[in-house]
């Protein structure tokens, strides 16, 4: 079962943030999913409810209308999430936005 939130990169911006909501947040897998524009993705901070914060560097380049390889969360069993932060880069696509969709995995 997945669950998405999404938000557009701005071309401005470097980074942008997702803040999950229950009652749905125990996830095992994340994956993003990019339409418009592509995105350079170089890393992830992970939020879950204990507050500890998960770094992982990915450095993916997601074309337009691509998608991420499945990110596994760490830890045992499933991960209560509140929080996706990631940093991107959008230099030379264009003027175009990235919507940005963030699919979390049971």
């Amino acid at each position: 079962m997945a669950d998405a939130r999404q938000v557009s990169a701005n071309l401005t911006a470097d980074h942008d943030q997702i803040v999950v909501r229950g009652p749905y947040d125990n996830f095992r897998r994340i994956k993003f999913k990019v339409t418009d524009a592509p995105l350079n993705l170089i890393r992830l901070v992970l939020t879950y409810d204990n507050g500890e914060p998960d770094r992982i560097e990915t450095r993916f380049r997601i074309p337009k209308n691509g998608e991420s390889r499945i990110i596994d969360l760490r830890g045992v069993g499933k991960r209560s999430l509140r929080k996706v932060e990631f940093w991107y880069d959008t230099a030379g696509v264009g003027r175009r936005r990235a919507d940005v969709t963030v699919f979390g995995m049971k």
